[in-house]
């Protein structure tokens, strides 16, 4: 019964990010780093040994588990993803530099979208 349990592992969630491109995923705790660069490459058409995954400015190890680099189910949660920057390799053989592109800012809401104030007694009278 505790066997069963040790091996039972649970859902992380990332948000993965290069330039402007921003990849929801999720996987298991015990799926590889290069596991996820394959689920990357069905998505981004780069194969595993033209990326780079870094977490927290630290290149993840291809045969290292997403666990050993520190995403947990309690770290990578569906409302609080862990964020991992993905570099490709340039055609001269060298990766690129980690880049990501802030998300822009929101236009401030329309007056007529805001939230109405309560009208003071005077007004309700007046009117």
């Amino acid at each position: 019964m505790l066997r069963l349990a040790h091996s039972f592992t649970m859902d992380i969630y990332m948000m993965i990010r290069r330039q402007k491109t921003t990849i929801f995923t999720d996987a298991k705790e015990n799926t590889s780093v290069m596991e996820l660069k394959r689920i990357l490459e069905g998505i981004l058409k780069v194969s595993p040994e033209n990326q780079k995954l870094f977490k927290d400015e630290t290149e993840m190890e291809d045969t290292k588990t997403l666990q050993d680099c520190g995403l947990t189910s309690s770290t990578a949660q569906a409302h609080k993803p862990a964020t991992l920057v993905l570099c490709f390799r340039q055609e001269d053989g060298e990766f690129e530099a980690p880049e990501v592109v802030p998300y822009s800012t929101p236009p401030e809401l329309p007056d007529v979208m805001r939230p109405q104030q309560e009208t003071a007694p005077a007004e309700q009278i007046a009117s």
